[in-house]
Parts: C-alpha cells; structure tokens; sequence
C-alpha cells in the first residue's frame, strides 16, 4: 500500500471509529458497494423499490444526492403530493425534479418512481426522520432503501446489500486514491446478502471464479447474479419505442457515467452499430452547446444515450431523433424475497 492510501485508511479508519449509529424506526436496507461508481446501484434501487410497493410496503428512498445543490432534507418527487404532507418550498427541490438541485441519480429515481418519495439530505438518519413526520397518515408498512449506503455507517440497516461489479469486481485491489476501492476487501464481510451485476456479459467460468474469491471474505452471506437488460428506448417527453429499433442501425451514442464501457457493449449486444461514442464524465451537467455540437456530429443519425443523462438534457433544446436506453435490473425472485421478509 502507498503513502497516500495509507493515509487515507487511517482516516478511514478513524471516521469509523467516532461515527455514531442511530437507528430508524422502521426497517431499512442499503444498497452500496465497495469501489467506486459503475455497479448499477440506481436500476436496484429502482427495482427495489419498485418491487416493495408490489407486495404492499411503502418505499421512500433516503440519498445525499450527489453532486445536487439543494441543502436537505428535501422531497424529491414528481408528484407534489407523493404520500407526504405540508412540505414548504425550502423542503421541495422542484417540480419536475432539477438535477442541479438534487442531483442526478436522484433525478432519475423521481422520474422512473412516481408514486416513491424521494428524500435528499447527506443526514440519512435525519432525511428518514422527516419523511415520518411528514408522511400521512403515518404508514406501519413504510421500509427505508438507503441509496449508496454501505460506508455510511451512521444508519443502522436491517439488510446491507453488496453489489459487485462482474465486468470489474474490484479494480486493481488498491485504496483510493490508488485505486478504485473505498474501503479494503474485508469490508466486504459487513454485507447480509451480495448481488454480482452485470453477469450477463460474463462466462459462467469468470463468475464463478468471482464468487468463489467473494466467499473467501464473507462465506455466509447469499450471492446472487444480476444482469442490466436493455427494457425499451425513451424519448424526452417519456414516451417509448420498440429496441428493434437499434437491430443493425447505425447511431450515435453518448454518456456522462461511471462504466461508458459496459453501455457500449450493452448497445452493440443489441446489434446497433456505434458510428461514434462520446464520452463524458460521470455526474456531467449538459448544457444546450454541448448538445447543439452532440446533434451536428450526429449528422442526422439515431442519437443514443443513458436514462440518467436524460434526465440532465430534458429541459434542453432536442432533437427528435434522441432516445434514452431504459436499463431494467433483472435478479432471481428469491433476492426479493430474502431482503423484504
């Protein structure tokens, strides 16, 4: 280990040491992930959430919005009447949901799950405590999904769900800022059940050999597979197109996230043919000269790009050629029925 990860492991390690865990009154469960960025962590929240409301609970995501300017705890909804009461301006980050407030990730959360409550504050112990006051009337089936949450530790969870990226499990073994891993390895012996993503691109081979590396470290925990499925295409205004659309087409693609690779091969999986794929950096706000510049390289082409980079552009100015991908996170009914029980 370097220098500069080492002084980053104390530091951690002292964080860890003087955090204080509180605990909610109702059940809560984390989704996170030990390196940075890229493992899907919004399409299983999404579909965790999803899900819940399926068996009769009542979701509300808890999220510090990355990147989003608006001071919380604060609503995120597309909805303004989304399950809660009495909320002022200050406690609503907007109509529809402004990435710049609240972030991205939380942007598209609200524009996928319009009937969950979405609360934005770096607090999450506070964010869960407003939404109980303001939920009406006060509802006993109400469950907590804590968006990228394994290395807050100053909320109790009930469940603590791993995931794990299959395309690159762990990067290059290191800390940050010498790697890609927030935490050491061993951390992963603090996860209830694991889920290894993106196993679609993968051979069985290769995933096995990652599962029998992950029991080395946590040998009771459960470990499912999941795959990232292309759903459907969807334009600004949210309606959707068949992804017969992409068979043997060429288009342009582009995107602002963690792993523009695993995208790309998601599209070319589907058999469209990429004439050019732009990139840009995770978490990146669009502005209209960005995709004035987007549009004349596309040269008339299909311009393909990711749902959460839609929802950055929506207010823009757009061609009607645009679509966003819809990712569905696809799992073994069992991991359902394991974190919800």
């Amino acid at each position: 280990m370097g220098l500069l990860s080492g002084f980053y492991l104390l530091g951690l390690s002292l964080k860890n040491l003087l955090v204080k865990t509180k605990r909610l009154p109702s059940k809560v469960i984390s989704v996170g992930n030990i390196p940075l960025g890229g493992t899907g962590k919004t399409p299983a929240v999404i579909s965790i959430a999803e899900e819940a409301a399926r068996r009769g609970l009542l979701p509300c995501v808890l999220t510090r919005g990355y990147k989003g300017k608006s001071k919380g705890p604060c609503l995120i909804t597309r909805d303004e009447g989304a399950g809660v009461r009495g909320h002022g301006k200050k406690d609503l980050c907007s109509l529809p949901p402004d990435p710049l407030l609240c972030g991205d990730e939380p942007a598209l959360m609200a524009f996928r799950l319009k009937d969950v409550p979405i609360i934005k504050c770096a607090d999450r112990y506070k964010g869960g405590l407003f939404a109980i006051s303001n939920f009406k009337p006060p509802n006993s089936n109400l469950i907590f999904i804590l968006d990228d949450g394994f290395q807050h530790r100053a909320l109790h969870r009930d469940v603590d769900i791993l995931l794990i990226d299959a395309t690159n499990p762990f990067g290059n073994g290191r800390l940050f800022p010498e790697g890609r891993l927030r935490e050491p390895l061993s951390s992963v012996k603090r996860a209830h059940i694991i889920a290894l993503t993106k196993t679609d691109l993968m051979s069985e081979e290769t995933v096995s050999a990652i599962t029998q590396k992950i029991k080395k470290y946590n040998a009771e925990a459960p470990v499912y597979t999941a795959s990232h499925k292309p759903a459907a295409l969807i334009n600004p205004s949210g309606r959707s197109a068949e992804l017969d659309r992409l068979n043997g087409r060429k288009i342009y693609v582009f995107s602002g996230i963690a792993n523009g690779e695993y995208f790309r091969n998601i599209l070319t999986a589907g058999g469209a043919d990429i004439v050019r794929f732009k990139s840009f950096r995770d978490h990146y706000m669009y502005r209209q000269r960005d995709m004035d510049k987007i549009n004349a390289e596309a040269a008339g082409l299909d311009i393909i790009t990711t749902e959460k980079d839609l929802v950055k552009i929506r207010q823009l100015s757009l061609p009607e050629n645009l679509f966003a991908l819809r990712i569905e996170f696809e799992i073994d009914r069992g991991f359902y029925d394991y974190i919800l029980r």
